[in-house]
């Protein structure tokens, strides 16, 4: 009776439980797991949301791939932006991680202000460096410039300064972020390990390469990572301060200098190409998860 009694109570416990995460699992499903799935049967098809999906196989990734020159403009694009902003935002943040780590007055308010960008609407960033990049005299930047004797540029409208212009602002607008990750990692180091570094007769160069870089080493990772994706998937400050251009050739206008990967899905599906949109958007998971074992693979054969 006891043990009926406590199976009874069991289920009634298990029963609101299952009432409080309904909402939460009918969201899921209907915001993650089925577009998710949608998309995946769309890719196979030909569908631009007026007709019905007309199934066409893997036509769509073969286009991609062999028949698309846009789509490796793209990821040229991508790969000249991804290399310019990972390394440069993981040096620089880590150097502001070593630096706000050490016993230094206001550290709190130097750490906040370089985080203040990382809870700041990327829409907002992008219309104030927007701003600081104008042409001629009128861009902040541009007015130093010429205060020290160069001529202007026009940041935004050349096809060879428009895409290091937003390389600028996005390892601005990240830097915050992965030095909080750095910092973190930096206060899980026992001092014992600097302690006996120290009774040993290492000076702080030593102590970087010996001891904080091999033990940050997993955090390197993880923003190599998380970059990567980011690189593939940015839309928000290109379209706010480009959309997509300038172009580089006038018998092709679909071909941008900052059309990056996730730009160029964009127009994709704004043309209601939706079956190319979504084979497009697989073909860029497997080319991260493919990366991602790489550099998995590269940081396992270090160690």
């Amino acid at each position: 009776m006891q043990k009926k009694k406590t199976l009874l109570r069991q289920l009634k416990d298990q029963k609101w439980s299952l009432l409080f995460i309904a909402p939460v699992v009918l969201l899921f499903v209907v915001f993650v797991l089925g577009p998710l799935i949608a998309s995946f049967y769309w890719s196979f098809t030909d569908y631009n949301g007026i007709h019905s999906p007309r199934w066409v196989g893997l036509d769509n990734y073969k286009n991609i791939f062999t028949n698309d020159p846009r789509f490796w403009k793209a990821i040229s694009n991508t790969i000249f932006y991804t290399v310019g902003v990972i390394p440069a935002g993981v040096v620089i943040s880590l150097l502001l991680a070593l630096a706000i780590d050490q016993k230094i007055k206001f550290k709190k308010f130097f750490g906040m202000m370089y985080f203040i960008p990382a809870v700041t609407s990327v829409i907002a960033l992008s219309v104030v460096w927007k701003w600081m990049f104008a042409g001629e005299k009128y861009g902040l930047i541009n007015h130093f410039l010429i205060l020290m004797g160069f001529k202007p540029i026009d940041w935004l409208m050349s096809t060879t300064w428009t895409l290091p212009a937003i390389m600028v602002m996005s390892i601005w607008a990240g830097i915050g972020y992965n030095m909080i990750i750095f910092l973190a990692g930096l206060y899980t180091i026992p001092a014992t390990v600097y302690e006996a570094a120290d009774i040993d007769g290492c000076n702080e160069i030593q102590k970087f390469f010996y001891i904080t870089l091999p033990l940050v080493k997993p955090i390197i990772f993880f923003m190599a990572v998380t970059g990567i994706i980011g690189a593939l998937n940015a839309f928000t400050e290109i379209y706010a301060m480009t959309k997509g251009g300038p172009i580089l050739t006038l018998f092709d206008k679909s071909l941008g200098a900052t059309k990056l990967t996730g730009y160029y899905l964009f127009t994709k599906w704004e043309q209601s190409e939706y079956g190319y949109a979504a084979a497009m958007s697989y073909a860029l998971l497997i080319l991260t998860i493919v990366i991602s074992k790489v550099q998995e693979k590269f940081l396992h054969a270090e160690d």
